[in-house]
């Protein structure tokens, strides 16, 4: 029997391979993954060593420029920068674009606008300063980034007292004095505001509350548009005191844009909260009220007005739809498509869709929600480790996206059709970014000419009997 040759020792590094084994020691399978990974990304990888090399490339650039002075000096320093900065570039769309580009496009609330804005296009828009959860701090400093990225001004109405202390516990204070400064903001002082658990009545009675002198503004012509975030009751209220209703409309509804499966196109639902229980003819009214503006300020040639219902067939649903399906069908004013069923609402197949306040406003909280639980879902489901981190930073630029047209304050604020003014209503948690996307509404209504069509439907709509506002 031949004797077993003596054993190596563990760190010399085995020159042949043994009988009998693989002469490869099997990789770790997280490794070999990630080789595979690599592999198939090219492109990647190419990315990633070019920014390498040139990094490396700065690096010794300064390495070498710290060794010699004067001229030599700033020569290096100016190739270290470029060397970086080409680094940057390359890197930069990675991972760090996506995450600073959320809000980029022309004329959105974090991007830029297309060149400088002409002073004399400049339209006045009413902001009440105390309307909201989080007021008057963030309120202003929204009109604050506003003012610099859209064509408008803003008369801020607030109580002095409280404003001056959000201005200090925010550094807006040096902001605030060029904005005016610029006559880009006008302080209108107010007195007690309305709270948002007061009742929508209070308004009578705080007359120089800050959401009735904004109204007024826009009564005696000093301002184009209102905005507020407060007691939703109240702003409708007021609107309906100050600035009165349309002629021929019985109730103001308020109408929100909620993104389709098409990014460039919206469809407006309304009333999404200003009626709880409605009739027939003022559903009818709303179809009206939706269909102009959809075709002001949406740009839709023909709108296509939908009812929503828990079914296709005109014989389905409530007694509110089945008596409303007719008067919708027989009236020549728009193009009605018929009823729309809850899942045909972000289809893109309707361009305005009519309900009671009740349900429009369920569909609106819901809404609400589906942005932020969609991307908990993604990320639960994304894969752990080292792999799901690669792809999250590939993926963060798409679920950025996804965010922006789910999100709420996207989108601002919802209007209030049916009042002799552009008013605009915006989530009670309203922040900066919310306040920008709810003045960017309000002055792409006060630009396109709608209370005009709405006046002029007034002169010609159908015959209605007002009622009092309850």
């Amino acid at each position: 029997m031949t004797p077993l040759p003596p054993k190596e020792p563990d760190s010399i590094e085995r020159s042949e391979p043994i009988p009998g084994r693989s002469s490869r020691t099997k990789p770790n399978r997280a490794i070999r993954r990630l080789v595979i990974w690599y592999r198939r990304n090219a492109a990647v990888t190419t990315l990633v060593d070019t920014a390498s090399a040139l990094v490396d490339t700065a690096n010794a650039t300064a390495s070498v420029a710290g060794s010699v002075a004067g001229a030599a000096g700033s020569m290096a320093g100016a190739a270290t920068s470029v060397a970086g900065s080409m680094a940057g570039s390359v890197l930069q769309p990675l991972v760090f674009d996506p995450l600073r580009r959320l809000q980029q496009g022309p004329g959105s609330p974090g991007g830029s606008s297309n060149g400088p804005i002409d002073d004399r296009q400049r339209l006045w828009v009413a902001v009440d300063g105390m309307g909201g959860d989080h007021a008057p701090g963030p309120i202003l400093e929204g009109c604050l980034r506003a003012v610099e990225l859209l064509p408008l001004r803003v008369r801020f109405v607030a109580e002095s007292g409280r404003l001056q202390q959000a201005v200090s516990a925010m550094g807006l204070n040096d902001e605030l004095q060029a904005s005016v400064a610029r006559g880009l903001i006008d302080l209108v002082p107010s007195g007690p505001s309305v709270q948002m658990h007061e009742e929508a009545t209070v308004v009578r009675r705080k007359r120089d509350a800050s959401i009735n002198l904004a109204m007024d503004l826009v009564k005696r012509g000093e301002a184009t548009a209102v905005y507020s975030a407060g007691n939703s009751g109240a702003v409708m209220a007021s609107a309906v005191f100050r600035l009165g209703r349309l002629r021929g409309i019985d109730r103001p509804a308020i109408g929100a844009l909620f993104p389709t499966r098409d990014p460039d196109q919206q469809v407006l639902v309304l009333d999404v909260g200003a009626n709880m229980d409605c009739k027939p003819e003022w559903l009818l009214q709303f179809a009206l009220l939706g269909n102009i503006y959809s075709r002001d300020v949406l740009q839709v040639r023909k709108p296509r007005i939908g009812l929503v219902n828990i079914g296709e067939e005109e014989c389905k649903g409530n007694d509110l739809c089945l008596r409303t399906y007719p008067l919708l069908a027989g009236d020549g004013g728009f193009v009605f498509a018929g009823n729309c069923e809850g899942r045909d609402i972000l289809s893109g197949d309707f361009d305005v869709v009519v309900c009671d306040g009740y349900t429009g406003n369920v569909l609106l909280k819901f809404l609400e929600s589906v942005g932020s639980v969609l991307l908990d879902v993604i990320k639960v489901e994304l894969p752990r480790g080292r792999r799901g981190k690669v792809g999250s930073a590939f993926l963060i630029n798409n679920l950025r996206r996804i965010k922006k047209r789910l999100d709420h304050a996207e989108h601002g604020g919802a209007l209030l059709l049916g009042v002799d003014g552009v008013c605009v209503i915006g989530h009670g948690s309203s922040k900066a970014l919310s306040v920008v996307s709810a003045l960017r509404l309000a002055h792409s209504a006060a630009s396109h000419g709608v209370m005009d069509d709405l006046h002029a439907l007034g002169d010609s709509g159908p015959a209605t009997t007002p009622s009092a506002v309850g």
